[in-house]
């Protein structure tokens, strides 16, 4: 990898840590981070199908209440360095799968570690605004919003001084057993994150579109341009039935569903 991509992917990690706080520009999804890095290091095909996977199952990470998703930004960019590293293509990307969910995990103590330093930030800019010193108040604001890239690309620029021989190695080495299995257990982990964003958002008058997305999904012939008119075609007629509905009923109400109900408030 050239000095020039190291330097590239290390900002786009650095981005995609400040994202997961800010969420402005979306560079944390896993989707725009594995693109990002794929389009800096010349491998771009490999690493959107990576990109993909991972945010089927990224959205199903959520933080509520006191609880912290898995940290989808370290796990989208040490992913796609170990895969770009790998030079294994389209082939690694089931191991980059499984070897994301841990990343992930070992990310929120990354996070926990970034808070904590946070906790004195706070104490100081409350002391620059008793002085009403807002020039401060900004500083500690963009060091603290730093703290939060460099929790992601620290770790990036570590990965990316391993040889890529040795990583390639290491992937090489894997019996097939193992290499076999990670590939199973990562298709399973995007049908369980798929499942999980499912069953959020599943309801009595959504099913019938999952399935017909299903079926068209299987029909090769179709464009993304041809699937999405369909989509915006059958979400159309949802929404002019939605409408009769609500007349005829009256209109407003709680119907139970979150989503019907807003729907017929439209």
């Amino acid at each position: 990898m050239s000095v020039i991509s190291i330097i590239l992917v290390v900002v786009v990690a650095f981005f995609a840590g400040m994202e997961g706080i800010l969420d402005e520009f979306q560079f944390h999804q896993p989707l725009v981070a594995c693109t990002l890095i794929g389009l800096v290091t010349g491998d771009l095909g490999p690493c959107i199908m990576l990109g993909g996977s991972l945010q089927l199952i990224a959205l199903g990470w959520a933080n509520i209440g006191a609880a912290v998703a898995p940290d989808a930004a370290l796990a989208s960019v040490a992913s796609s360095i170990i895969l770009v590293l790998g030079g294994q293509g389209t082939k690694g990307v089931s191991s980059a799968i499984a070897l994301a969910i841990p990343l992930a995990v070992a990310g929120l103590f990354l996070t926990m570690v970034v808070r904590t330093l946070a906790v004195p930030i706070i104490h100081f800019m409350d002391r620059a605004a008793d002085r009403g010193d807002f020039k401060t108040i900004d500083l500690w604001q963009i060091i603290a919003i730093c703290m939060q890239g460099l929790r992601i690309a620290i770790p990036a620029g570590a990965l990316l001084f391993i040889p890529a021989s040795a990583v390639k190695g290491v992937l090489e080495a894997m019996p097939a057993w193992l290499t076999d299995g990670m590939a199973i257990g990562g298709s399973m982990v995007v049908a369980v994150g798929y499942a999980m964003v499912i069953n959020m958002m599943s309801s009595r008058e959504t099913w019938p579109f999952f399935a017909l997305g299903f079926v068209i999904a299987t029909v090769t012939n179709f464009t993304l341009i041809a699937i999405g008119a369909i989509g915006a075609s059958l979400a159309l007629i949802y929404l002019d039935l939605s409408k009769k509905g609500s007349s005829s009923n009256g209109g407003g109400g709680n119907t139970g569903d979150p989503l019907d109900d807003v729907l017929n408030d439209y």
